[in-house]
């Protein structure tokens, strides 16, 4: 498994909007200038954020872009899935139950799970609320 830039992209442009939250509505511009990110590429992620119901919008010379709930409601696992889409490690583990003709016979699936697990077990656990504390305590 491999995150992509939009992925990644989506993560730092959701901890920008925690971590300027006080602000209120925050312009794609002054993200995509903290974050040296394309403006146009922002606009990309941020439509799919808006559609999901992860941020709300504003226009106007005021507008621009908010979190919808606190960051504490917000796991990284959240927005990874929703950029990203399945984060199995392996195809064969994409859907549930599991379509493989040999799953019930391989070995290495019980690998591939306890990877799943772990990786779940990190980016579920972690929320945006965590990332603004470790952000400031740097």
């Amino acid at each position: 498994m491999k995150i992509s830039a939009k992925g990644r992209y989506a993560l730092r442009l959701m901890l920008d909007l925690a971590l300027n939250d006080e602000a209120g509505y925050v312009p794609i511009r002054s993200i995509s200038q903290r974050q040296e990110i394309s403006y146009k590429y922002l606009e990309q992620i941020i439509t799919l954020l808006n559609r999901a119901g992860f941020v709300k919008s504003s226009r106007g010379a005021q507008g621009g872009y908010k979190l919808a709930k606190q960051p504490e409601e917000y796991t990284v696992g959240m927005i990874l899935r929703l950029i990203e889409g399945n984060l199995a490690p392996v195809a064969c583990m994409e859907n549930a139950p599991n379509q493989c003709p040999r799953c019930s016979s391989c070995v290495t699936l019980d690998i591939w799970q306890q990877l799943e697990e772990a990786i779940s077990g990190v980016i579920d656990h972690i929320t945006l609320a965590d990332l603004v504390k470790r952000q400031r305590e740097k």
